[in-house]
């Protein structure tokens, strides 16, 4: 009868081989392997797929929008560029309206002035016309008056007429 107390030792060394424990464990790694493959290596490796097509489409999609990016960035560059040019001939344009607009009232002013200074002159050449002949007037009758005091006791009336007559053309002429 066998010791039962005895220690279990096993007989062999480090080099020997128990077929019977490598048949077992290459069948169980065999068999570990295809249930892997069939319930977790093919999930495994579609997500694993699905996750680099995500990344890939992620990262084209992120040069597409840095290359649109970069397209409406120029566009607004352009843009701007524009704007200041239009901006530049605005500025231009109303400058020169403006100059215009200025000489124009200039002119006009100065059409307006020459215009006003002509009418003054004819105005005061009419009444320098008019204020003569009154004050031509006056003379004439005062010259009259003192001729006819005068002369009245010497001269005939024609000779009274010559007298006033050459009087009054020695007077300033009126001019218009």
């Amino acid at each position: 009868m066998p010791n039962l107390t005895a220690p279990l030792v096993l007989a062999g060394g480090l080099t020997d081989i128990n077929w019977t424990l490598s048949f077992f464990t290459i069948v169980l790694f065999t068999l570990f392997v295809l249930v892997l493959s069939k319930f977790a290596w093919g999930p495994l490796l579609k997500a694993i797929d699905e996750r680099e097509k995500s990344i890939r489409d992620a990262l084209e999609g992120s040069r597409k929008a840095n290359a649109e990016a970069q397209e409406t960035l120029a566009q607004h560059k352009e843009l701007i560029r524009q704007i200041g040019a239009e901006r530049e001939g605005i500025i231009k344009k109303a400058s020169k309206e403006a100059e215009e607009f200025k000489a124009d009232l200039m002119a006009k002013a100065r059409a307006e002035g020459d215009d006003i200074v002509r009418r003054a002159k004819e105005q005061i050449a009419r009444e320098t016309s008019v204020a003569l002949a009154k004050l031509r007037e006056e003379v004439v009758d005062l010259a009259v008056l003192g001729a006819a005091k005068i002369v009245t006791s010497s001269m005939t009336p024609e000779a009274q007429k010559k007298l006033v007559s050459e009087f009054v053309d020695t007077l300033p002429q009126v001019k218009n």
